[in-house]
């Protein structure tokens, strides 16, 4: 499943999931270009894929501020070519009683997982049209197809992003751009080790025994992102040891 010659762009990728995305599209032969709004974090996961022999480049900004992602795009054709594929990882997560979600936090919530995730493909996928051949992978996350407690402005952002990917999946269906989507299940993260969750705890009850590791969700954007996945659009691709059966 060769990437050789395709640029990518993983947003989010300065740490956890992102930065395993990345590293896994580099190893595979794509020059990535890493965006985040943590300039140093997307950095260190460039050095990583430059040690190992890849291509890469470091973006910083913000993907739900579209003047941003416009300046990022141009950085990123300038310097590696019209991108071929995008990964949407950049998101938050919270964990709120639903009466005590302010419309602050509501708003926070569904512009970084919603609203980034179209202003960036909106900006990149020119970039496929042109070319007649694209790969768009939306992480989402398994707590929209199973609902979660206190996680409703989560779940409901996640749930928006499962939409967009089916409804663009139809859109460019005969434009050779496939638009799917990867919602992890339980994956120990650093995001996630910074929350309440106990995740040795909570990686008991999984099927599995074990919490996933991000490798295991990039794994999984790498073959949607592939040539091989070319009759494959509108889908979700769990990586969640089956905590969730479709």
């Amino acid at each position: 499943m060769s990437l050789q010659g395709r640029v990518a762009v993983v947003t989010g990728g300065a740490r956890g999931i992102g930065r395993a995305v990345a590293t896994v599209l580099a190893a595979r032969g794509a020059a990535v270009s890493v965006w985040d709004l943590n300039l140093a974090g997307a950095e260190k996961t460039v050095a990583m894929i430059q040690e190992a022999g890849g291509s890469a480049i470091a973006v910083g900004g913000d993907a739900a501020d579209a003047a941003t992602v416009a300046t990022a795009a141009a950085r990123t054709r300038d310097e590696l070519g019209p991108v071929a594929v995008l990964v949407n990882n950049a998101g938050t997560t919270a964990y709120q009683e639903f009466t005590s979600i302010t419309e602050t936090s509501w708003d926070r919530m569904i512009g970084i997982n919603l609203k980034g995730p179209f202003l960036v493909t909106r900006e990149l996928v020119p970039d496929m049209l042109h070319a007649g051949w694209g790969r768009i992978v939306n992480i989402s996350s398994s707590s929209a197809q199973t609902g979660a407690p206190s996680m409703a402005h989560y779940a409901a952002s996640k749930g928006g992003v499962i939409g967009l990917t089916r409804a663009l999946a139809i859109e460019y269906a005969d434009k050779g751009i496939t638009v799917n989507h990867v919602p992890p299940g339980f994956i120990d993260t650093p995001l996630v080790r910074e929350g309440p969750v106990d995740v040795e705890a909570a990686a008991a009850t999984m099927p599995m025994k074990r919490a996933g590791r991000p490798e295991d969700v990039a794994h999984a954007v790498a073959y949607l992102a592939s040539d091989e996945a070319g009759y494959v659009t509108g889908q979700s691709l769990s990586t969640n040891g089956g905590r969730y059966l479709t």
